[in-house]
């Protein structure tokens, strides 16, 4: 087992979210990591408990110990008994670390109330045997004065020549500078530890929008009296405006992210805001001072306002008094902001020197995937394929807020199927920037060119040009034909057609692989709590025999790897081994030993009960010899009927996320989506395209 250590140079380096970001990293390379924090440090505005561990529990899979009091340190260490708390920490570290590989350990701050921070975490690493990691910013530092002042900190630790300090971690950095010291994916050292052995192990830049308070944060902190809740949860507060002109002066600032705050009875700003929120500007709320109520009259003409979402609050505070308290809020994660929390701890992985990790723990890590490492590991392997998908519903607002983000992080170069001037409109209703680049294609100026190459592939239907132009009308079709003539990599709809506007015209167009016998097979990804399984085939096969059930379990198999998941195949059945008898049980025997034919390459074994495939203690007696039995990452159902109910009976039972179904055995990628699906399953539906796209070009 390996342990971080990790310990601030001093106050404000964001010490939580880098060890929560070291989490994620080493959680994304498929090792068993767990979070210890071996004494409590209550942030300012923290009445308990301790925030690093409670955000742990709110997004990982377990829970870590509670660390032990400030209090109880400060009687220990007064007590001259420092060795009392090193075994109690030793202890709380046994528990933290069972089953882990890694276990990521944060050290305290020093502040004025802690004084003795560094002299504890010196110690607490030593008897932790950890590895170190240093963790700064610059602030207003040159990097010269930076490395100075890293120098100085590992000198509590025995000096950057102690074989355990072994990197350092910056924070909080220009952006440019970080595309400087990492130029060409290489985290270059800074010049004063170039013949050192003192490692660059992450350069992080400075991200506002990482720090941007929901509107109930802001509710929170000014104690504030709801008067409309609206998407009060959701919306960000970026910026905000303290409103005293007349409504023509103060325009500009009714924008996307900004809070307007006003005196309760500036019924002008109060208007001009509703307005505003009524034509589709997602402000993240109005806040009215002084503690005066608008009247019932104004109330009633905003009601059609207020019913978008927009969030109303008032505070007794004045303006003035207001905006103070706004400037003073702190930046600490809270507790219940899991967007956020997620959005750090990616941001934060993505910036580390995960190669160097990778290397430094590859002796300890037997590939597992946990769904925030497969979502991770999907973005950055879309990344690396570079690949052009085509949105055939161009001018929904979610599927353009997904194509933006894709096209922001490099995901995918995403095309927009529709009228660039319905768009444009829709883009700016809702507050987004469309960024350079994003391709907008009109259906009404390309139909044209897919009439002929449509007829030609559909001649042997009767399809005549009249009747392909006709189809054409539907985007989804045209989309569909882009990617039948190689201009696009994949195609991704869904968010308002249905799964047969969306499956049909591939089956028609892109048609089904011959080497598989022209098998069209699906798998859902089941995002458990601690790991990602494969379901195959649960959405499109009812009765598969066994030549089609090996197949289904080879293409599954395929699709696991392609996405990080290291396949030990279980063809499931109601029998064991030799055990069980019958037709359906011998065609689950057959298509096993069909698999280990055609695919020697793959681990595979079946038949298996699902217990015997997933729990290793039911394993060790039903099927003892077995190299896949409780360790199977892709479960082969025997037909459509076991496959569909056994999928959402774990969905719906175990509140497992599932994402999928993804289509596997078409010429080329196309993928449909839940009409009710959220902007983020859409970036990652794009994403898995890409990476299949990548995959059949291979």
């Amino acid at each position: 087992m390996r342990t971080f250590f990790l310990a601030p140079t001093r106050y404000g380096v964001g010490l939580t979210s880098v060890s929560l970001g070291l989490v994620r990293a080493l959680d994304t390379l498929g090792l068993r990591v767990k979070f210890f924090k071996p004494i409590a440090q209550l942030h300012t505005t923290d009445k308990g408990p301790e925030r690093s561990t409670r955000l742990v529990q709110r997004i990982m899979d377990h829970e870590p110990p509670t660390p032990i009091t400030t209090q109880k340190v400060e009687n220990l260490l007064g007590d001259n008994k420092g060795d009392e708390l090193m075994e109690d920490i030793v202890a709380l570290f046994d528990d933290a670390s069972e089953g882990a590989e890694v276990v990521v350990v944060e050290g305290l701050v020093p502040t004025r109330d802690m004084p003795y921070a560094n002299r504890l975490n010196s110690d607490m690493a030593r008897t932790l045997n950890a590895d170190i990691i240093l963790v700064s910013e610059p602030g207003k530092d040159s990097l010269e004065d930076v490395a100075d002042k890293l120098e100085i900190a590992a000198d509590s630790f025995g000096g950057i020549k102690n074989p355990n300090v072994i990197g350092y971690i910056l924070n909080k950095l220009d952006k440019e500078l970080v595309e400087q010291l990492t130029e060409d994916h290489q985290f270059k050292p800074l010049p004063e530890f170039t013949r050192k052995s003192f490692l660059p192990l992450g350069y992080i830049s400075y991200e506002p929008q990482l720090s941007s308070h929901r509107t109930l944060d802001i509710a929170r902190h000014l104690g504030c009296e709801i008067i409309n809740g609206g998407d009060i949860a959701q919306r960000r507060v970026n910026s905000y405006t303290l409103s005293a002109r007349t409504p023509s002066n103060m325009i500009h600032h009714l924008k996307p992210g900004n809070l307007i705050i006003t005196a309760g009875d500036r019924d002008d700003i109060v208007l001009a805001t509703s307005m505003a929120a009524s034509n589709g500007v997602p402000l993240p709320g109005l806040l009215l001072t002084s503690g005066i109520r608008m009247s019932n009259a104004v109330h009633e003409l905003c009601a059609r306002a207020f019913a978008t979402g927009l969030p109303v609050l008032m505070t007794e505070d004045d303006s003035y008094t207001t905006a103070t308290r706004l400037d003073r809020m702190s930046n600490e994660l809270p507790l219940d902001d899991l967007e956020r929390i997620e959005k750090v701890m990616n941001t934060i992985a993505e910036n580390l020197n995960n190669r160097w990790f990778k290397q430094h723990c590859q002796s300890l890590a037997e590939r597992r995937l946990s769904p925030p490492a497969f979502r991770y590991t999907l973005v950055q392997q879309a990344k690396a394929a570079r690949k052009r998908i085509v949105l055939p519903e161009g001018d929904e607002p979610r599927t353009i807020q997904a194509a933006i983000i894709c096209q922001e992080r490099g995901i995918a170069e995403c095309i927009l199927l529709g009228n660039r001037e319905v768009i444009e409109q829709v883009a700016r209703d809702n507050g987004f920037d469309l960024p350079e680049g994003l391709i907008i294609m009109d259906p009404e100026s390309i139909r044209h060119r897919y009439i002929e190459p449509m007829v030609e592939l559909r001649k042997h239907k009767g399809l005549n040009a009249p009747m392909a132009e006709a189809q054409l009308e539907d985007t989804v079709v045209m989309g569909t034909m882009m990617l039948a003539m190689d201009e696009v990599d994949g195609l991704v709809s869904g968010a308002v057609h249905t799964t047969a506007n969306t499956i049909r015209p591939a089956f028609q167009l892109i048609k089904p692989k011959r080497d598989a016998g022209g098998l069209v097979s699906s798998i859902f990804f089941m995002l458990l709590p601690d790991q990602v399984l494969v379901y195959g085939d649960c959405a499109v096969n009812p009765n598969p025999d066994a030549e089609a059930l090996a197949n289904i379990a080879i293409q599954s198999a395929d699709s696991a790897q392609a996405f990080g998941i290291e396949p030990r195949i279980a063809m499931i059945s109601y029998s064991t081994g030799s055990s069980g008898i019958g037709e359906d049980v011998e065609r689950v025997r057959d298509a096993t030993q069909l698999v280990r034919e055609k695919r020697p390459d793959l681990v595979v074994d079946g038949p298996l009960q699902y217990d015997a495939a997933s729990v290793e203690s039911v394993a060790k007696s039903k099927a003892p010899e077995s190299s896949v039995a409780g360790r199977a990452t892709v479960f082969v159902f025997p037909d459509l009927n076991t496959g569909n109910t056994t999928y959402k009976a774990v969905q719906r039972s175990a509140n497992v996320i599932s994402v999928g179904p993804m289509l596997q055995g078409l010429n080329k990628p196309v993928n449909d989506l839940s009409r009710g699906a959220l902007v983020e399953d859409i970036v990652y539906t794009i994403a898995l395209t890409a990476i299949q796209a990548a995959a059949e070009k291979a």
